[in-house]
């Protein structure tokens, strides 16, 4: 049994690893300051004598004894990322040194959940982890893609400079149940929409590009990784499906899914959106033996029964 930190332990992410970590038998403790999590996700974990949440914002120095550390806190969607711009660099920047240095005083292995967003922009498709990114530095959304590329300096320099045991991975977009319903990723809100015949929103001409994943496959990913035991396979690595749709074709198909009555209306594309977005997967498959397994239409369909059951109870 192995004693384990999960930041961010009530979020959309988080309450996943958290109930997998529990599950393989380990000892999980969760930290989560609820601005974006919800302990509706975790609630069934409470009973369970091996799990424990306290009330914690990694902006501000923590001490436990714990063998590994999961850093996965952080408002990841532009409309809660973007509500506090600098609490959200503090939370990358601040929370990865506070972690860091309880790795390194615990010796305990950390995880680093970075982003696709340090991309940007792209001008390479897919995108390999060689990339550097196309990045705006003073943009609306650099809070939350610069924060995670300073969090991914910082993770390699503690590896280079005090031999702290480091993971990191991008994680490109990710879909599934205890994904907050107003968080405003597409496909929560186009499932929303859809469930209530309100009228679907895409923000520019729907040509833009995504790859969805699945929440279980994210979890055995970034688990896969942790679990690697070349200490020199550190990464970034990218995790990912590589499956690539329009923000169109997505809303078409959620509308097919749901049998609903929503239209689609369009609206301008908000500042430094990315037009394209495709994860190369070929280091994951080869260090990791990893590659996703769930079709969208069928993660799709776990997550519309999880949002319908969600508005039937809040109704």
């Amino acid at each position: 049994m192995k004693k384990i930190l999960v930041t961010g332990g009530a979020g959309f992410i988080g309450s996943h690893l958290c109930e997998k970590l529990l599950n393989e038998g380990n000892e999980v403790l969760a930290l989560d300051n609820f601005f974006t999590g919800s302990k509706n996700n975790i609630v069934h974990l409470m009973d369970n004598s091996y799990f424990e949440l306290i009330r914690h914002d990694i902006t501000m120095p923590f001490m436990a004894e714990v063998d590994e550390i999961y850093n996965l806190a952080c408002p990841a969607s532009p409309i809660h990322y973007q509500y506090n711009a600098i609490k959200t660099v503090k939370t990358s920047v601040l929370g990865a040194i506070n972690m860091l240095g309880l790795a390194k005083r615990t010796g305990a292995k950390i995880f680093q959940a970075s982003t696709s967003e340090v991309y940007g922009d792209p001008k390479i498709h897919p995108q390999p982890e060689t990339y550097w990114g196309n990045v705006n530095t003073i943009g609306i959304r650099s809070c939350y893609d610069e924060g995670k590329r300073v969090a991914e300096t910082l993770f390699v320099d503690y590896h280079r400079q005090n031999k702290v045991r480091i993971k990191i991975a991008r994680i490109f977009n990710t879909y599934g149940p205890n994904m907050h319903p107003n968080d405003g990723r597409v496909v929560s809100n186009f499932i929303v929409q859809s469930l209530q015949n309100e009228d679907i929103t895409i923000y520019g001409n729907g040509e833009q590009t995504r790859s969805f994943q699945y929440i279980d496959d994210l979890i055995s990913g970034i688990t896969s990784l942790m679990n690697n035991t070349d200490e020199d396979f550190i990464g970034p690595v990218n995790i990912g499906n590589p499956g690539e749709f329009t923000i169109l074709e997505l809303a078409q198909k959620v509308i097919e899914l749901t049998n609903s009555k929503s239209k689609i209306i369009f609206m301008p594309l908000p500042e430094d959106d990315p037009l394209q977005r495709k994860p190369d997967i070929t280091l994951a498959k080869k260090e990791l033996k990893w590659e996703p397994k769930i079709d969208l239409e069928v993660g799709l369909l776990k997550t519309i029964a999880y949002f319908d059951k969600l508005l039937i109870s809040k109704k």
